[in-house]
């Protein structure tokens, strides 16, 4: 099939909607600078020009002949006047049928808007849970943004709160309603939590403080009989703070590896601290995943470094340049390269937590590959194996899972919760490679698509590695060895043939259905000089909007290694004709931007949070059905205050909780200039914090 050429752009913007302050202090200007994957791997966008089956031609044929009428005329492939020709329906203009919206949805959408507060739909109410410095630990003071210091701050809740888990209090029936938070840290932002901070010359207190804002916090909440309002239990035995500076086991086949020995940790085994945690999962088994990202800002003097394979490596992850932006280097040897050149081996990892036992101590699972990781959400096999879905949040860069050979144990024994601690340990890592062959056969081994099976392509989930129990493990990577594979695992999927992404972010699996959602946040370097260009699926250029696929495993077993996939939205204002809302009336959706991080309400909803929205309005969080005849329905749910990026998120029977990340980040401000007043109103520090939200009836969510 003839690709189509569509005109559509959107204007540049390296970073989507994000601040300029956002992208230099959460990702060190990722976006400006060049992509990492130079590698010749098959781009999904070209996947899904080539692989459209004739809904799908149907359905661009309605698209394109719209955006043709605006960008002066675009070449139609074959097959698409053929759907024409056929009287192929317009899904912008069909109707579905029933009243109501579907079950979890059923709230009036919030309009979206640019006030500097959390809105929610009429009838709900809302409030602030816990906020950056709020004491956690025994004996840690109340917060006081002119008296900060670093001992303070490891007693205190994180900064920038992302990832958020809620978990039973276990064997404490007089705690009734508690439950236990826990919440990534993913990073600092000086300017806003200093006053008079010069960036160019740190203190080493702000530096100890900020090592002491990064992390993880484990906090037990407790809920209001009559209201969906959470409240800290401060002191608790649960309560517990791990930081920048906090012993992590390295546990699988990579430690011990020749790459991630150093002077302070000969053997490789024990890493101070986990860096720039984004998103994560939760465990059957009761333990929390999280996801190391952008860990590549911390470490300096990457142009210093001569030897040609380090350097080579080095620049797959985006480690380059001098001095860091914290310049923590001048105050820990371990983040110079110069001194410490396997230190940043040490982080891109996901973490398993134990919120439960606050005297364990963390492990960095190595079988899971080290990457830029977004999240990590696991669902079980039919006979109880873990299966570690995963995004390498980088433009171009490539879908991943983990399947443990490993069964988790049942019930809450010692022996059992020991047992479970290890299913991450053993098992074969993959990465996805997307094709446009009929996906008939990867569904149901008989030739025939299901009934709801209508589907835009098929692919297949590669090998890369296999470890084994005691650490061992084999390379499936032509020319790599198995360590090598676990440590640069970028460069074994460029070596396979992976396909390259559009920033693939938060990767989950519906606890309902099995199919798995792909938030894919935005491209802006798509139609760029060299690169792939729009296509009918993805119509913009410079695309900056993203989109959401869905993924069908063969036979509906997520083991499998075969998989159909649909592109499930294409983000937009929904009067854009390039957008897509899996063939829901546009007219009655809500415009969305950029999916970030995504999670389940108990009805199957899917619910997305965005990052960086382009259409003018806050970020936000939106809800929208997968299934039935309300499929593709979405409707905005909450927005955020000036400046900040929706994260979490949690959808509870009778609660939505959502971690507001970044308040204020606007280019220019400062503690001393704010751009937002948001939490505690005018004269106050900006604080990131966690919100409770909550029907005013005391009903569930959206029925």
């Amino acid at each position: 099939m003839r690709k189509l050429l569509p005109l559509i752009t959107s204007h540049p913007g390296g970073s989507g909607g994000r601040s300029a302050m956002t992208c230099r202090f959460r990702c060190g200007d990722a976006c400006f600078h060049p992509v990492p994957n130079t590698s010749d791997n098959e781009y999904v966008g070209d996947v899904i020009a080539g692989a459209l089956s004739r809904r799908s031609m149907m359905r661009a044929a309605a698209v394109v002949t719209v955006a043709a009428s605006a960008a002066g005329g675009v070449a139609l492939g074959p097959g698409a006047g053929e759907a024409a020709a056929a009287g192929a329906a317009d899904p912008a203009k069909q109707t579905p049928r029933g009243r109501k919206a579907a079950r979890g949805l059923r709230f009036t959408p919030v309009a979206p808007n640019t006030a500097d507060k959390v809105t929610v739909p009429d009838g709900y109410r809302q409030n602030v849970v816990i906020r950056w410095g709020e004491p956690i630990l025994r004996g840690a003071p109340a917060f006081d943004a002119d008296k900060q210091t670093a001992k303070a701050q490891a007693g205190q809740f994180g900064y920038n709160n992302d990832f958020l888990s809620l978990l039973p209090l276990r064997h404490e029936g007089e705690d009734h309603g508690r439950q236990v938070l826990v919440a990534n840290h993913e990073y600092t932002d000086e300017v806003l939590m200093f006053k008079g901070y010069d960036p160019k010359n740190p203190t080493r207190e702000q530096v100890e403080i900020a090592w002491a804002a990064h992390g993880l916090s484990v906090v037990v909440v407790e809920g209001e009989r009559r209201t969906g309002a959470l409240r800290p239990v401060p002191r608790h035995r649960l309560n517990r703070r791990l930081t920048a500076t906090t012993k992590f086991h390295l546990t699988g086949p990579a430690a011990r590896s020749e790459f991630v020995r150093t002077k302070a940790d000969p053997r490789g085994t024990t890493v101070l601290g986990t860096l720039n945690n984004c998103s994560g999962g939760t465990t059957p088994w009761g333990t929390t995943l999280h996801g190391e990202e952008n860990f590549n800002q911390y470490f300096a003097h990457a142009d210093k470094v001569t030897d040609p394979t380090q350097a080579a490596r080095l620049k797959r992850y985006g480690v380059v340049g001098g001095e860091s932006e914290r310049k923590w280097e001048r105050f820990d040897d371990r983040f110079d390269l110069t001194k410490e050149p396997n230190e940043p081996h040490r982080f891109g990892w996901v973490v398993e937590l134990d919120p439960y036992d606050p005297d364990s101590t963390p492990r960095k699972r190595t079988a899971l590959g080290r990457f830029k990781h977004e999240g990590a959400q696991p669902s079980l096999t039919r006979d109880g194996r873990p299966v570690v879905y995963m995004g390498d949040d980088e433009r171009f860069d490539y879908v991943y899972k983990f399947v443990s050979s490993k069964r988790m144990a049942k019930g809450d024994s010692r022996w059992a919760r020991e047992h479970n601690l290890t299913l991450l340990d053993e098992g074969t890592l993959y990465v996805a490679k997307f094709t446009g062959d009929s996906p008939a056969d990867e569904i149901d081994g008989t030739g025939t698509l299901p009934e709801d099976g209508e589907f835009d392509g098929s692919g297949r989930w590669i090998p890369l590695a296999t470890a084994y129990a005691g650490g061992k493990a084999v390379s499936h990577v032509e020319g790599m060895t198995a360590d090598e594979v676990y440590v640069f695992t970028r460069l074994a999927g460029d070596k396979v043939g992976a396909t390259k992404m559009d920033r693939p972010e938060d990767i989950e699996p519906s606890p309902q259905s099995g199919k798995v959602y792909v938030a894919l946040t935005n491209n802006t370097d798509r139609g760029k000089p060299g690169k792939a260009g729009a296509d009918e699926a993805n119509p913009r250029n410079l695309n900056k909007h993203g989109q959401v696929l869905e993924l069908t495993e063969s036979r509906n077993r997520p083991e499998a290694t075969r998989f159909a996939w649909n592109l499930f939205l294409v983000a937009g204002d929904p009067n854009d004709p390039a957008t897509y809302f899996a063939g829901f009336p546009k007219d009655k959706v809500s415009p969305i931007s950029c999916p970030d991080n995504v999670a389940f309400d108990p009805h199957g909803n899917l619910w997305i949070s965005t990052d960086g929205n382009q259409l003018g309005s806050h970020d936000g969080l939106f809800g929208v059905a997968t299934k039935g005849e309300r499929r593709g329905e979405l409707k905005q749910f909450l927005t955020m205050p000036k400046g900040a990026e929706t994260c979490g998120p949690l959808v509870q029977e009778r609660r939505v909780l959502v971690a507001v990340q970044h308040p204020g980040e606007i280019d220019g401000a400062s503690v001393e200039k704010p751009a937002s007043s948001w939490p505690d109103g005018p004269g106050k520090i900006v604080r990131p914090a966690v919100v409770s939200v909550w029907r005013a009836d005391g009903r569930d969510i959206g029925v």
